[in-house]
């Protein structure tokens, strides 16, 4: 491995994903942010007048990015040359405008590794969990002959209230123990609608029991994550049904599942579903990348967790921390897990995605 770390763009640098980004990515061992681009209305700013009142991250705005001059998001002649691949956190109001973007750069020959929505539903890109479906980064090269793009390509990851819940299943079945149904209520912190997000007074003392989308989302994106490479594009399992109901609740950061499964066929005991969990390793784990967790599933005994306040950072906020396994009355088990919403969720997921098509030669 070169010493020389490799530059990266950050699109949507000025909102709350685009913070979380550069508070995660200083001091990464294989990346380094040389561009920051946002609105016009931030576009020609240094960095630390554009965020000025809106800086939300827990750590001073880091020395390295402060004086970079915001660039205009749309302005990609000025993008600089040494920058390999940027990360999205584009959220525009029309997710046709965010495609179109973020397709604009794989056309320059810019990589682009998304935390947006705007591309997950869109066949030939691969929306990835690491640990899950590695292998849908086989996809790239159709995706890059489909629309004709050279080095370029777009990739995504996943809505962060699946993440507590996707790597738990899939453990079960990469053992041969198919899942049919999911019943999954998630408890989600106030942080993933963004800044200034939802209202306190709508918060306080409260919890709200719709946020907008994301029951779709949590009943739909898991089918294609576990779904299939073919010569076109990536093919859902629609195997397993999902029921989802999402609530807002007042906490700071981690997302909780409570989730009610049943089995196609034969059903694991308790013991054998723990030691499936606590074993669980993957693609990450065997290439030891920078943010992979060293155990991406933590189970705890204690009857009181996981808990977010206690829980959410658990293994640099990557790892899914379960607890409270037991027999259900009506299905077959239920469970109770968590994650990191705006860390495994969101930027530090997408960061663990660029490590992945580092380390396969995705990204040069």
């Amino acid at each position: 491995m070169s010493s020389e770390k490799i530059k990266v763009g950050i699109l949507g640098a000025t909102g709350i994903v685009g913070q979380n980004y550069i508070s995660l990515l200083i001091g990464h061992p294989w990346f380094e942010i040389v561009d920051v681009a946002a609105s016009p209305r931030s576009a020609g700013k240094p960095y630390r007048e554009a965020v000025k009142g809106r800086w939300q991250m827990s750590m001073d705005i880091p020395s390295e990015v402060r004086n970079l001059m915001v660039r205009d998001v749309q302005d990609f002649n000025s993008l600089k040359n040494e920058v390999s691949f940027v990360f999205s956190a584009m959220d525009l109001p029309k997710k046709e405008d965010t495609k179109e973007i973020e397709f604009a750069y794989a056309k320059k020959g810019i990589p682009v590794i998304s935390n947006s929505s705007a591309n997950r539903w869109t066949p030939d890109v691969p929306m990835i969990i690491p640990e899950i479906n590695y292998d849908h980064i086989d996809v790239i090269p159709i995706q890059q002959k489909n629309r004709n793009l050279s080095s370029g390509f777009v990739t995504v990851k996943p809505n962060c209230s699946i993440q507590s819940y996707m790597a738990p299943i899939f453990a079960l079945e990469r053992k041969g123990y198919k899942v049919e149904k999911l019943i999954v209520t998630t408890l989600q912190a106030v942080s993933g609608a963004g800044y200034p997000g939802v209202p306190s007074l709508d918060m306080l003392d409260n919890i709200v029991p719709y946020i907008g989308g994301e029951e779709e989302k949590s009943e739909k994106e898991p089918l294609k994550i576990l779904g299939h490479v073919n010569g076109n594009g990536i093919v859902n399992d629609n195997s397993i049904q999902i029921s989802a109901t999402c609530i807002r609740v007042p906490v700071t950061d981690g997302h909780t599942a409570s989730v009610n499964i049943k089995f196609k066929n034969q059903i694991p005991s308790k013991e054998d579903i723990i030691k499936i969990w606590r074993e669980f390793r993957s693609i990450p784990q065997e290439l030891n990348l920078p943010f992979a967790p060293k155990q991406p599933i933590i189970y705890l005994d204690n009857l009181d967790r996981p808990q977010p306040k206690k829980d959410r950072d658990n293994d640099k906020g990557m790892a899914v921390t379960i607890g409270r396994l037991r027999k259900d009355t009506i299905l077959d088990y239920k469970f109770v897990a968590l994650s990191h919403n705006t860390v495994r969720g969101a930027a530090g997921g997408a960061i663990l995605n660029a490590e992945l098509l580092k380390a396969k030669g995705f990204i040069k």
